[in-house]
């Protein structure tokens, strides 16, 4: 692996390149990376408004719907940005090419944030396609629009990251489907995405409170209602810290060549 900072510093042809290609890589399936999120968001949203009579539920003074609708957007990117880094890794790794992308003169630091910046791109297009399909039938307000933005780009990050160290901890598909089943998806609706976390009792509440992704939807929906069940700066400071701790982390990773060198 080339050494952590090039004699002529950053490469930002080769980030760009790499950073191109992973953005590239999603959008030639954007039936399945930005489609897909969209249907399924849609169905999450019509199923809990309408077979399970949300249409007339109310929740902080305001239609369900309108509580609703930030988690699902949140949700969605959340998955998406960690499919994105950690299934390129992992079928790089399978397929054999992944020696195309450490061979380059790119450093660790920007190899990270090379795939990082790509998972944070899929998560805003899909926060940005699901957004859309959704305004027909919910009346978004933004409440503020820095803590929406925020917490998009560090939720983002964040699971880019973790993604990142999926794919390269996984050796195969099953691996990485053991990750997503029993991590990323019961953290995800076990985080205030259908419910306010106020209504739980303990020790659930505190589990609720435990759990990181609670305070990037909290901290989402702020964004669009200006209501949230704990103050949206906790968010702030607990998404910023994951991420200093999980770019560390994920540098030394590629630094050392954890399962990608051979």
């Amino acid at each position: 692996m080339a050494n952590d900072v090039a004699p002529t510093g950053i490469n930002w042809i080769g980030l760009w390149t790499l950073y191109d290609k992973e953005v590239r890589r999603f959008l030639k399936v954007f039936m399945q990376t930005l489609a897909a999120p969209v249907v399924t968001t849609l169905l999450f949203l019509a199923i809990f408004t309408l077979a399970f009579g949300g249409a007339s539920r109310i929740v902080w003074d305001m239609p369900f719907i309108q509580f609703l609708a930030p988690g699902l957007i949140i949700m969605a990117v959340a998955q998406n940005a960690f499919a994105n880094t950690s299934s390129s890794l992992l079928i790089s790794k399978i397929q054999g090419n992944i020696v195309d992308v450490l061979m380059p003169p790119l450093s660790p630091a920007e190899l990270l944030i090379a795939f990082a910046a790509a998972g944070i791109t899929r998560g805003i297009a899909v926060a940005l396609a699901v957004g859309l399909s959704m305004w027909p039938f919910v009346d978004f307000q933004i409440a503020s629009w820095g803590y929406l933005v925020f917490f998009a780009v560090a939720a983002s990050l964040m699971m880019a990251l973790f993604g990142m160290f999926a794919g390269i901890w996984a050796d195969k598909f099953d691996h990485l489907s053991a990750i997503t089943n029993f991590v990323v998806t019961p953290l995800t609706f076990l985080s205030g995405t259908f419910y306010s976390i106020d209504r739980l009792p303990e020790p659930w509440l505190a589990f609720a409170r435990a759990n990181p992704f609670f305070y990037m939807i909290d901290g989402f929906r702020y964004g669009f209602i200006g209501i949230s069940d704990t103050a949206p700066w906790i968010g702030v400071l607990v998404l910023g810290s994951i991420d200093i701790l999980l770019w560390v982390f994920c540098h030394r990773i590629l630094v050392t060549g954890y399962k990608l060198k051979a």
